[in-house]
């Protein structure tokens, strides 16, 4: 990739729109558990549109999570993170983004946009890595890339702590997202 002040060329890069491939991405996330070691866990169900412009920093994505889809492999922790004590499901079933715009910062792509967990919108920015581009077996045109960022839950309302009898809390401020996507171009 080289950047200039007018240009910016991405190899394999096509604009148009694509939506993401569910069954070769993953929406995952860690957050520190008893202050000494990290849970992990993803959404089974996302959805995710991108629209690339002829510049990529005229580029745009909206996406999608199911809150009820959350799996941290653990079925009693999964079931609590869809009650009022964290997501409250029932009543904010989706997690959603909207990007806000696209630059790039020292070589580095920033997609800024507004994420909405249990009814809160906060800007927030995903550091974007493009992995590359390529045609499928079956013809299809698809990208990838790795999309990563960090959030304090208690800044969206998900501020259900516990107290530990060694000092400190049981589960950590800072969210750590990172998304790797596969999209395919969509064939008019």
């Amino acid at each position: 990739m080289t950047t200039t002040e007018t240009t910016i060329e991405i190899p394999g890069y096509k604009a148009g729109t694509w939506k993401i491939d569910p069954t070769h991405s993953e929406v995952a996330f860690s957050v520190r558990h008893l202050m000494i070691s990290k849970v992990k866990g993803k959404f089974e169900r996302f959805d995710a549109t991108f629209v690339t412009g002829e510049d990529p920093l005229d580029s745009r994505v909206t996406a999608t999570a199911e809150v009820a889809s959350i799996n941290t492999n653990e079925p009693n922790r999964d079931a609590h993170l869809r009650t009022n004590d964290f997501f409250q499901a029932d009543q904010y079933p989706t997690i959603e983004f909207v990007s806000t715009g696209v630059r790039v910062v020292d070589g580095d792509f920033k997609v800024d946009g507004d994420l909405t967990i249990k009814g809160v919108t906060k800007p927030v920015t995903f550091d974007f890595d493009f992995g590359g581009f390529g045609t499928d077996p079956y013809g299809n045109y698809k990208g990838g890339a790795t999309a990563k960022t960090v959030i304090n839950r208690e800044d969206f309302g998900l501020s259900w702590n516990a107290a530990l009898e060694t000092g400190g809390v049981l589960v950590g401020e800072q969210v750590t997202i990172t998304i790797e996507l596969q999209a395919a171009l969509v064939q008019d």
